[in-house]
């Protein structure tokens, strides 16, 4: 295990580093400085981060030009003819029914809170293991309106029906994860770095079975936790650090 744990703080010193910011989604909010505007780019790119980088990029892109580039001003003070503007907006399976339920959230939302921390963070206690409860609790108050579109749950996902949840710890990785390499932000303070779970796809799935870390058939929740606990026995205070490890790795092994 010694081995395998230097292997993989090996490939961690590899690619968290500046230079993984411009092909990856996180990219996006790396354009902003304010911890809203960060928040609100951060979300959309996370949220439409499935297909190949360079076009979930552009779709992030787009969607930051179309808020006049001050996602912050935008999604609180826009009028229903600005919101108009999202009603051609497309990425992948995301349609404009989806972003215009996104933006009336994040209207009512940024009215009453400061910062997208407390829709995660009201949710867990300092003594969860895990980020769960904060999922679980986001999915309910994203879709606590009489309003919500069916259609759109398929795009936050949540524990309870045992998704990967990828995209979302994803987004919390960036927002809470701190360290001097510049990638993730560390803009978080309510939610531990200890808490965070493996964002698991497809390519990290690969490069986790092949180095035994994951034995679950099923690319689900369960393999979440299995995955991010068996990391948790490298570095207990920062497991998710390690999905620099596991995503640049399979970057070659999709290369082969």
């Amino acid at each position: 295990m010694e081995r395998l744990r230097d292997f993989l703080e090996q490939a961690v010193l590899r690619y968290n580093t500046v230079a993984f910011i411009e092909n990856d989604p996180i990219s996006v909010p790396h354009r902003f400085a304010r911890l809203q505007d960060r928040e609100i780019a951060g979300f959309w790119a996370a949220v439409l981060a499935w297909g190949q980088r360079k076009t979930i990029i552009q779709s992030a892109l787009r969607a930051m030009a179309l808020m006049d580039w001050a996602p912050y001003e935008f999604v609180r003070n826009h009028s229903e003819p600005e919101r108009a503007r999202f009603a051609c907006f497309y990425h992948r399976t995301f349609q404009p029914t989806d972003a215009l339920y996104f933006l009336e959230f994040f209207q009512n939302y940024y009215r009453q809170y400061d910062s997208l921390e407390t829709a995660f963070a009201q949710h867990l206690q300092p003594t969860d293991d895990t980020v769960a409860p904060a999922l679980i609790g986001f999915h309910r108050l994203f879709f606590n309106h009489p309003w919500a579109p069916e259609r759109t749950r398929k795009h936050i996902p949540t524990p309870e029906r045992g998704s990967t949840c990828k995209r979302l710890n994803m987004f919390l990785r960036w927002m809470v994860r701190r360290d001097a390499a510049g990638v993730d932000f560390g803009l978080w303070r309510q939610i531990r770095p200890a808490q965070l779970l493996l964002p698991l796809d497809v390519h990290v799935d690969r490069v986790a079975r092949r180095l035994g870390l994951l034995s679950r058939r099923q690319t689900d929740w369960k393999a979440v936790l299995e995955l991010t606990e068996a990391l948790r026995a490298f570095d207990p205070e920062d497991p998710a650090k390690y999905d620099f490890a596991l995503f640049g790795l399979s970057m070659g092994l999709d290369a082969e």
